[in-house]
């Protein structure tokens, strides 16, 4: 498959509606923060250091098992909206791609590994899995990590781990991530409580596309904070363990706020129901509120036609550089807007159907 092919599908292999606690837990995350030994950090280095970066990097991925699944992407190479659909579909970050010189992307087919490089790091090795799979995503970062150190050598100090470009990065290089969809907690007004004691736990809740981003639909990345003096294994369990207390509260949360609203509630998915099958302009914003209003639906079963997967696909579908990316060319705001309520009218039909 072709990666023009990759980003014109809306699916993902995060959006597919699989896996442990998927009511709440739309995806798993493992990133793992490396750098290359004798290289200055990307944040200082110059274009003739950055591009032997990934000139090593590419030639350690050829090395990996099953190389050909595996594209490399240099930024430049892509198209302004081919690097926000890679943003959209969370393959890679805003800042990645701000600065797209001597950058890339190594992406496998079903995008369930994704390798930044020369983001804040030399690479960031990323593991995208449906559901609650932390200890999945851990053990596939931890293979493609083992598999590029035959060919590269790290930064690695015997006292503090892994070196990174930011301290709070430096002993595991680690950040293990899941994406929750927490309207319950919210709507009852215990969303900011939890957050608080989260934040003493050593965790940091953050928007959809993480740092300094808005959290639309009641959807948060809840990740570890602290990666120095623990183990991998120890900050995987202990994540665990946490989240699925606040995968408890939230289930138990939807189940007061259907007893408390009851048609207020039903209204409110239909409502959002109506709208979707019947709009012709929606803004990326609304849409997103919307297609999660219909996954609190689906969890309360008032949505049997519907599937996790359909609602995930939506998700990504409805993002404007996915939309320009489909049409094959730049689109003003009013059509991206009648363009994205055409393609969820379809998208909904054809899952009724």
């Amino acid at each position: 498959m072709s990666w023009e092919e990759i980003l014109q599908r809306p699916s993902s292999r995060w959006t597919l509606g699989e896996g442990p606690e998927r009511e709440v837990v739309i995806s798993s995350r493992v990133r793992l923060a490396r750098n290359i030994d004798h290289h200055i950090f990307p944040h200082r280095a110059g274009e003739e250091e950055l591009e032997k970066v990934c000139r090593e990097v590419g030639t350690a991925v050829e090395q990996l098992p099953l190389a050909p699944r595996f594209h490399f992407l240099p930024l430049t190479k892509l198209t302004p909206i081919d690097r926000q659909v890679l943003v959209e579909k969370h393959l890679t970050s805003p800042a990645h791609i701000a600065k797209p010189r001597h950058r890339a992307v190594v992406l496998r087919e079903d995008e369930g590994v994704s390798i930044l490089v020369n983001e804040e790091d030399h690479l960031r090795i990323q593991t995208l899995f449906p559901g609650l799979q932390l200890e999945e995503a851990y053990g596939l970062a931890g293979k493609i990590d083992d598999g590029l150190e035959r060919s590269l050598t790290y930064a690695f100090d015997e006292t503090y781990g892994y070196l990174t470009c930011c301290p709070t990065n430096t002993g595991t290089g680690m950040r293990a991530s899941i994406m929750v969809h927490l309207p319950g907690l919210v709507m009852l007004n215990r969303a900011n409580k939890i957050f608080s004691t989260l934040s003493q736990l050593g965790l940091v809740t953050r928007g959809l596309y993480g740092e300094g981003t808005e959290a639309l639909g009641y959807m948060f990345q809840i990740s570890n904070q602290i990666t120095l003096g623990r183990s991998e294994g120890e900050l995987i369990n202990s994540l665990q363990t946490i989240l699925v207390q606040v995968i408890e509260q939230e289930l138990q949360a939807r189940q007061q706020l259907y007893q408390e609203m009851g048609d207020r509630l039903v209204d409110k998915v239909f409502r959002a129901y109506g709208i979707l099958t019947n709009a012709r302009l929606l803004s990326s914003k609304e849409a997103i509120n919307l297609i999660l209003t219909l996954r609190l639906g689906l969890n309360l079963n008032l949505l049997p036609n519907l599937e996790y997967r359909v609602l995930g696909e939506l998700l990504v579908l409805c993002q404007p550089g996915f939309l320009q990316k489909v049409a094959g060319e730049k689109q003003s705001t009013p059509e991206r807007d009648a363009k994205r309520a055409a393609l969820i009218r379809d998208r909904l039909k054809e899952a009724k159907a």
